[in-house]
């Protein structure tokens, strides 16, 4: 009665994929209720069980086909347990396919398997080598000196010196402000983050200043050429 919805759902999928229990076939809302009422004699168990089927019908884990009846969808068979469906919901906070590319692959891994510090880090890390790449800078320019140097107002590598200055002012900010607060705390200490959503939106950020970073770098090129 404690768990939440999507955490009855992990068990609830557990025991429908599991033939031994003799409940594969028994894909059908009234059919669950009435083994769990066989055993409780509560209506809020039952209401809790068909809340938790609701949500595995709504992450599409169940499909519908008639007369009331369900089968586990072939994303529902590839989650084999209450720790793949933990990830799956993971998943769904971070959408891999919304991050740049090379965020999605260097950090949405780490940040299913729960490791968010390391995962946020990963994130910034990965706009400062891009900087530092695309500005021509060498391993010893690193974190808040690297910035300054790459968005430097009046002659940065990286600037937009189309954009006015006060933009330009606060594009500097923006990779200051950025480097200093989400990356470099993690460089010299352990940082303690356990809220997924909290560190979903930090790699989203961290996303779209790398989506920011490459259009300055296409930006540099094609004047050189």
């Amino acid at each position: 009665m404690q768990l939440e919805p999507e955490e009855l759902g992990g068990y609830l999928l557990e025991t429908l994929d599991n033939p031994r229990s003799g409940s594969a076939s028994d894909l059908h809302p009234g059919n669950l209720t009435a083994r769990i009422w066989s055993h409780y004699k509560d209506e809020r168990v039952s209401n809790a069980i068909l809340e938790a089927w609701a949500w595995l019908v709504s992450e599409r884990l169940l499909i519908a086909k008639k007369d009331g009846w369900y089968f586990i969808s072939r994303r529902g068979g590839k989650l084999k347990g209450r720790q793949d469906l933990q990830a799956y919901r993971k998943s769904n906070i971070l959408p891999k396919e919304s991050l740049h590319p090379t965020i999605a692959d260097r950090v949405w891994s780490i940040f299913i398997r729960g490791e968010y510090d390391v995962a946020v880090f990963q994130a910034f890390k990965e706009v400062e080598v891009a900087v530092r790449t695309g500005g021509g800078y060498t391993v010893a320019d690193y974190g808040i000196d690297l910035m300054s140097k790459a968005f430097k107002v009046d002659c940065g590598d990286l600037a937009d010196m189309q954009l006015p200055e006060p933009e330009r002012k606060a594009m500097l900010l923006l990779f200051l402000g950025a480097t200093g607060l989400f990356k470099n705390p993690s460089s010299h200490r352990h940082v303690a983050l356990t809220d997924p959503n909290e560190a979903a939106e930090m790699i989203s950020f961290a996303s779209l200043l790398m989506r920011i970073v490459d259009s300055r770098i296409d930006a540099v090129k094609s004047k050189t050429k």
